[in-house]
């Protein structure tokens, strides 16, 4: 089910830490970046903490800007994004400033969390994800019941870690303030966990006030059939590469990615490219790619139509050879409808040859959009 887009926003000093270990909460932002931070909120469209934020700083996670909350209203939104929060034990308190500023409230917890936050009568609507915290269902209801779609994350670093974790970050922006804190008890942003692997993608870096703003995008591809962001990022990507493809009447506009699994793109392609009327995405990807590349056995390809089962042009369909490529990891944002061959189903051919198939809707729309003079639109 697709959940929003998740921006992971933190300070830290140099040296790592969220804060120090006295009783008053460490400012790392500069008035500057506090006033971007506001900025971004009023972007968003729900803002969630966990529940040790809560506990520690007190925060009433506002958009202190009276102009871009005027411009929320505006535009049809509520002034003040959704304020979210996240205990296992649902032990908070019923006085804290989160509970009383701003708009809506929800905690999502456990079922024996519930009752005690029931109990205790917090100001939220209380949402029970099960006998443990799930974050993908809880990222799934608050697209599907609350229309989330982009997810600001304000901390702290157990919610980030466990998010980067589990391969549910879409975005993470880090604000490095020119100070140490020193203090091995103090709280640092990321905690040990098996992240996933490979380099994060730099997108932007720039100074703000006496602090430097970084943001990084997630590259490396998910494991299984659990989508990660970085599927996402890389789907995207191969939906734009089938607008790309020269129109046909007779054939799909498809574009394809080759992505090792430390995120290292091995190669991309599209319908039709170059100068091979009849080639396909999966197929021109694919013949860029060394097939001793000891990478293709953990590399996933992305391709916007799921390969083909059957081609009349060439022996051999897609399906045939990412399988003979060695891969065994396919995302796509749609299944190969009837209109050139009944039955189409790539994907039950990829799965035959014990290929994982991931099939993300949500991007369907933007994969259908060169297609649509084949589809009658």
């Amino acid at each position: 089910m697709p959940h929003p887009y998740v921006l992971l926003s933190a300070a830290v000093s140099l040296d790592g830490h969220l804060d120090d270990t006295g009783p008053e909460r460490l400012l790392l932002s500069s008035p500057a970046d506090f006033d971007r931070v506001d900025e971004v909120r009023a972007s968003v469209d729900a803002i969630l903490v966990g529940a040790g934020t809560i506990r520690a700083d007190n925060p009433r996670l506002l958009v202190n800007s009276p102009e871009r909350r005027a411009a929320r209203l505006a535009a049809g939104r509520a002034e003040y994004p959704l304020k979210v929060t996240v205990s296992g034990s649902g032990d908070l308190d019923p006085a804290a400033r989160f509970w009383h500023t701003g708009g809506e409230k929800v905690l999502y917890t456990t079922d024996r969390g519930a009752e005690r936050a029931r109990a205790l009568g917090l100001a939220a609507d209380v949402v029970p994800l099960g006998a443990e915290l799930d974050w993908r269902r809880l990222l799934e209801h608050l697209h599907a019941e609350h229309g989330v779609r982009r997810l600001m994350v304000e901390g702290g670093g157990t919610v980030h870690t466990q998010l980067l974790i589990e391969g549910l970050a879409d975005e993470l922006q880090l604000v490095l303030a020119p100070l140490f804190v020193g203090d091995p008890k103090a709280p640092r942003l990321f905690g040990p966990g098996s992240y996933q692997g490979g380099r994060l993608r730099l997108v932007e870096t720039r100074p703000v006030g006496d602090v430097v703003l970084t943001r990084y995008e997630p590259t490396a591809p998910g494991t299984g059939p659990l989508p990660s962001a970085a599927d996402h990022h890389w789907l995207a990507l191969a939906c734009e590469l089938a607008a790309a493809c020269p129109p046909s009447r007779t054939a799909f506009s498809v574009g394809a990615v080759v992505v090792a699994a430390d995120g290292t793109e091995l190669a991309r392609g599209h319908s039709r490219e170059g100068t091979d009327p009849v080639v396909h995405a999966e197929e021109a990807a694919l013949a860029k790619v060394d097939p001793a590349d000891p990478r293709l056995a953990g590399a996933t390809v992305y391709s916007s139509l799921e390969p083909c089962a059957r081609r009349a042009s060439r022996p051999a369909p897609c399906a045939r050879l990412v399988l003979d490529a060695g891969v065994r990891r396919v995302v796509t944002a749609w299944r190969e409808p009837d209109t050139f061959v009944a039955g189409a189903d790539g994907s039950g051919v990829l799965a035959a040859g014990g290929a994982t198939v991931v099939v993300l809707p949500e991007h369907e729309d933007r994969a259908k959009a060169p297609n649509g003079h084949l589809l009658g639109r």
